[in-house]
This record gives C-alpha cells, sequence and structure tokens, in this order.
C-alpha cells in the first residue's frame, strides 16, 4: 500500500494558515486606513463648505478637538490590549472624525485644486513607499530610528518657530517634515509586514487589535506627510 504522506510529503496546514493570516492583518489594517482617511475628508470638506467651522473652531473648539485627539492616541497605544475589540474601532473611528474637524482648516486656507494636487501626490508617494516599505529586502530598522528622533526635532522646531515665525525656518521645516514621514512610511509598512509573517498565533481579537494599530500609524503618516506636501506647494489664502 503507497504512503502517500512518505511519498509527497504532509500538507504544509501551517503555511495555508499563515498565508491567511498575513491577507487578513492587510485586510484589515489598509482597509481601515483608507476608512480612516475617507472618514477625514468627507468631515473636512462638509466642515469647511456648511460654515461649520465657524461655530466648532472658533474659540476653544480647535484646542479642545487638539486635546481629544491626543487623548485617543495616547488611550489605544497604552490600553488597546485590555478593551474591546468593538471599542478599539470606535476609538479609532471617533478620532478620524475630529481629525476630519481639525483639517477644514486646509480647506479654508488653501484653494480646492491645490488641495486635490496635493492629495493626489500624496496617494502616489504614500503608495510607492508602503510597496517598498512592504517587499524591499533592504533593512529599515535603522530608519525608523533615525525618523523617529528626527520627529521629535520637528517638534520641537514647529514649537519655537510658533513664536519665532521665521519664513526660512519654516521651509526647513517642510522640507523636513516631507523626508522624516517619507522614511517613516516605509518603516511602518515593514512593521506591518513584519507582524503579519511571524505574529502566526494571534487569536482573532489581538489580530484585529494589532490591525487598528497599524491603520492608525499609516493614517498618521499619510495625514502628515500630505499636509508637509500641502505647505510645500501651497500659497494660503
Amino acid at each position: 500500500m503507497i504512503d502517500f504522506e512518505k511519498q509527497f510529503g504532509r500538507p504544509d496546514y501551517a503555511l495555508g494558515q499563515r498565508q491567511t493570516q498575513i491577507a487578513a492583518t492587510f485586510r484589515i489594517v489598509y482597509g481601515w486606513m483608507c476608512a480612516g482617511l475617507a472618514l477625514s475628508g468627507v468631515v473636512a470638506w462638509y466642515t469647511a463648505t456648511s460654515g461649520l467651522w465657524q461655530t466648532v473652531l472658533q474659540g476653544p473648539g480647535f484646542m479642545i478637538c487638539i486635546v481629544a485627539e491626543l487623548a485617543l492616541v495616547i488611550i489605544l497605544s497604552l490600553a488597546i490590549g485590555k478593551m474591546p475589540v468593538a471599542l478599539a474601532y470606535l476609538m479609532f473611528i471617533g478620532y478620524a472624525a475630529l481629525n476630519g474637524l481639525t483639517l477644514s482648516v486646509v480647506f479654508i486656507a488653501y484653494e480646492l485644486a491645490l488641495v486635490q494636487r496635493a492629495f493626489f501626490i500624496t496617494a502616489g508617494m504614500f503608495g510607492g513607499l508602503a510597496l517598498w516599505g512592504t517587499f524591499s529586502k533592504s533593512d529599515l530598522s535603522s530608519v525608523g530610528s533615525v525618523c523617529g528622533m528626527a520627529l521629535w526635532g520637528l517638534i520641537i522646531g514647529s514649537i519655537v518657530n510658533l513664536f519665532m515665525k521665521s519664513s526660512g525656518l519654516d521651509w526647513l521645516l517642510t522640507f523636513a517634515g516631507i523626508i522624516i514621514f517619507t522614511g517613516l512610511t516605509m518603516y511602518d509598512a515593514r512593521k506591518i509586514r513584519d507582524m503579519a509573517a511571524h505574529e502566526s498565533s494571534l487569536d482573532s481579537a489581538s489580530l484585529h487589535k494589532a490591525g487598528i494599530m497599524g491603520a492608525l500609524a499609516l493614517y498618521l503618516d499619510f495625514i502628515n506627510l500630505f499636509l508637509y506636501i500641502l505647505r510645500f506647494f501651497g500659497r494660503k489664502r
């Protein structure tokens, strides 16, 4: 009697399960990132064109939205492991909606054609960078470390320039922002690929939570890259 397992080898069910989880991780990450961007765009456009921004963002409203966004990101980052998946998704949606409110100033400060051009440039760059980070065999760990440290310098420089109001420093920060978030996009895409490839033991809830954090990271990379590209090409009204 022929021993088919000995002749042809035992079916690699583990490999099939791993490939299934990799595909599921990418669907969660990029699906929710795109959903968050779409929600932010719709909220921003409606807030700007309906005049709602005059009510929501005047006075302390703008700072309240900013603080609420920071709080949501911090809570998600620190406590996502202990919260239900539904709550994590709800917080991500809430963050995207709040960010849409604050991003409505983009439609007020810049011409619509310029916003559209900056968006399509960002989308093209982001897609290429994400593909490079996902499929390149280059080691991107040093890119992540350097860009992470440079990001703190960018934040400090931006705060300083609020008081200095230097156009030269503003241009320098804009260039730096584009370079930093270019590197972070590649690095985060690589981290998501590695997570999907190596964390084959994750249960469904943990997989969704990891996917939410990956979606949030790429969402932030896209938004910041878009804003710096808009500053580079844009001329404020």
